[in-house]
């Protein structure tokens, strides 16, 4: 009996431990996903409105679902990435990913490495500018000198501790009596003065798109490393997206308990909003709190901007050699010049803001929410195509929700677009 009771507790050991092997790729989303849109916009969604946007996160990450999931769901059913999916359905649609995919690189990367920056300077008294050429000079040395195999190990241990922090955090702020009073009414979230934060919000929640793409490219060289059954490639990714919806409630929880009704305004200063993160945390859940807060927020936006540079540097490589037509591999070179082509010219936009952090964020996750509808339609085209086997093609229920997610993305766009130009 004590033998029997022995194997089983070694072959739920066995699973368990070969479990946790298998994860890397869905931690790598979340990693990128858990940024601005959570630090930022998750908390400034519960310090100006309160509780009343969580439901619309929540409904955002489900309607991005089907998009999202593309990436794992084709790479799990064909072996080859998204990008190869792309080709396979006309150079034109790999063109089109890979011109949007540019513009994208670039963009964010120069918005997550500056709240990094930012975040920083509460701790490093040195310019936002600098720091930000630090931050992105040791994500290039981690990438470079690590490759996939390092930041898939680091971010394991980022995103176990990032998640703990937070939880604990907000916890606190649960439990300690604020030293703001409530408003009785909280503003509104739905006048027609604030489309643009909405928009700039939902535009990165949880993120970009095309880290569709990148999660497809992960699991490829995951696999190098060992072979993976297409549950194990779902359940990674599945479990990564969950811990992203929640992570994104639990800040707007934090700025929701914390800092709602303290009637302080953000300021667009890279450091002045840090500051104000920080402190305004401090205030109600104890001084001491800062170096947690500064914990969280400095973990949350490294592992991003990590994350940010290797997806969008390994889909533009990609994109370039099946647009080239070549045969061999991307080499490690190539990357690596590439991750270094997408730092300089994300420095170049940080110094063209001069620290304007909020603009800059908010111009980013815009033109993300504009080229998401795109990246959707890309994605939803390849999973219902006659490239798949049948069992593998969206059912039923992912179709449909996929056209309620569309349906809301053209609307919201529309609806930005009239409110920009015209309203």
């Amino acid at each position: 009996m004590a033998m029997m009771q022995m194997t089983v507790k070694e072959t739920v050991f066995t699973r368990l431990n070969q479990t946790v092997k298998s994860l890397g790729p869905g931690i790598l989303v979340a990693a990128a996903a858990i940024g601005a849109s959570h630090l930022v916009a998750s908390t400034r969604a519960g310090a100006e409105f309160g509780w009343q946007l969580a439901w619309v996160i929540l409904a955002v990450n489900l309607l991005k679902y089907p998009f999202f999931v593309a990436g794992a769901r084709y790479t799990a059913a064909t072996g080859e990435s998204l990008l190869h999916g792309y080709q396979r359905q006309g150079r034109g649609y790999l063109w089109l990913f890979t011109l949007l995919n540019a513009i994208g690189a670039i963009a964010s990367t120069a918005g997550v490495a500056m709240l990094t920056a930012a975040m920083l300077s509460q701790f490093i008294p040195l310019g936002i500018d600098l720091l930000a050429m630090i931050v992105l000079l040791s994500s290039l040395m981690l990438l470079i000198l690590g490759h996939y195999q390092l930041l898939d190990k680091v971010t394991k241990v980022i995103m176990l501790v990032l998640t703990i922090s937070t939880l604990m955090a907000v916890a606190l702020a649960f439990n300690v009596t604020s030293i703001v009073d409530k408003p009785l009414v909280s503003a509104s979230p739905w006048d027609w003065a604030h489309v643009g934060f909405l928009v700039a919000m939902m535009g990165w929640m949880p993120a970009p798109i095309e880290i569709s793409s990148w999660n497809s490219l992960w699991l490829l060289e995951k696999s190098k490393q060992q072979p993976l059954s297409q549950s194990q490639m779902l359940f990674d990714f599945n479990l990564g997206y969950g811990v992203t919806a929640l992570l994104a409630v639990v800040f707007l929880a934090l700025g929701a308990l914390v800092m709602h009704g303290s009637g302080e305004a953000f300021s667009a200063s890279g450091v002045k909003f840090a500051d104000q993160l920080i402190r305004l945390y401090g205030q109600v859940l104890g001084n001491e709190s800062r170096y947690l807060i500064g914990l969280v927020a400095l973990l949350c936006i490294f592992s991003t901007t990590v994350t940010v540079i290797d997806g969008y540097s390994r889909t533009l490589a990609l994109g370039w050699q099946l647009l080239t037509q070549r045969t061999e591999d991307v080499s490690s070179r190539n990357l690596s010049l590439i991750m270094l082509a997408v730092c300089i010219l994300g420095l170049g936009i940080i110094l063209f803001f001069k620290g304007a952090l909020l603009p800059l964020l908010e111009f980013v996750m815009t033109l993300a929410f504009l080229t998401t509808v795109i990246f959707a339609w890309l994605n939803y085209r390849l999973m219902t195509s006659d490239n798949l086997a049948v069992t593998d093609r969206y059912g039923l229920g992912m179709r449909l929700l996929s056209w309620v997610g569309m349906v809301y993305l053209l609307g919201f766009a529309a609806l930005f677009i009239y409110w920009k130009w015209f309203g």
